[in-house]
């Protein structure tokens, strides 16, 4: 119980004092998830919309593929990224592997489905509601994307804090991908992975609190936006 208690004091202790490996582990952790969540908000609020307005051959199939693809397990995601960017693989030329853009194209796959299908969701719903005004208009399904992404752009937010949470959460695939090295691809939850089985059990909690907030803080502030916008717009 000593031990215990006194892991969790030195954990607070590094994070009163801003201890420098925490600093640069959240840090990197921000940069490599921001990178990826923005890349996925890209391709995947578009992807999502254009699933929820267009009239394909293979729509059906194609929501099908996207929301399967949400359960994808990180470590078969990670190894798949892994033989792609290797020195075998067809991007091993560009010498990738073991980076944190690596990672970020890792959590990219992870993250699109998700907001691709939250996507879906939302502009669905709208285009139920203004799917009559816009075929008045002439637009095109293309032209009906646009508007409705920027009509929706509120409720939206909500998928960005989810694939930020995600892409936050993940372990498998960026230690598969970036290797957990030191000072250089190492983030929240590859390192407190690591000092757990070091027995550095302070930085792992201190990690690990920091990673808790930034979760509850994200699903709090998705939660105020949701609430928000039913209440403005019923």
């Amino acid at each position: 119980m000593n031990g215990f208690a006194q892991a969790f004091s030195d954990a607070f202790m590094l994070l009163g004092t801003f201890d420098h490996r925490v600093a640069e582990i959240v840090l990197l952790s921000l940069q490599v998830s921001g990178m990826a969540v923005f890349i996925g908000t890209v391709i995947g609020l578009p992807l999502g919309a254009c699933l929820a307005v267009g009239d394909f051959p293979g729509k059906q199939t194609a929501g099908v593929l996207i929301n399967g693809c949400m359960g994808l397990p990180s470590v078969v995601v990670g190894v798949v990224v892994y033989l792609v960017l290797s020195r075998s693989g067809p991007l091993g030329d560009f010498g990738l592997l073991y980076t944190p853009a690596a990672m970020v194209v890792a959590q990219v796959i992870l993250v699109v489905p998700l907001m691709a299908a939250i996507s879906r969701q939302v502009v669905e719903d709208a285009w139920r509601h203004y799917a009559e005004e816009l075929s008045a208009l002439r637009f095109g399904w293309w032209e009906s994307v646009r508007v409705l992404l920027y009509d929706c752009r509120f409720s939206l937010t909500v998928a960005v804090f989810a694939g930020l949470g995600r892409a936050m959460s993940e372990v498998g695939a960026v230690m598969i991908v970036g290797g957990n090295i030191d000072r250089s691809t190492r983030v929240m939850t590859t390192a407190i992975a690591l000092e757990t089985s070091k027995g550095d059990l302070p930085l792992a909690i201190a990690l690990g609190l920091v990673l808790v907030v930034l979760i509850l803080a994200l699903n709090a502030m998705a939660f105020a936006l949701r609430t928000s916008i039913m209440r403005r717009f019923g």
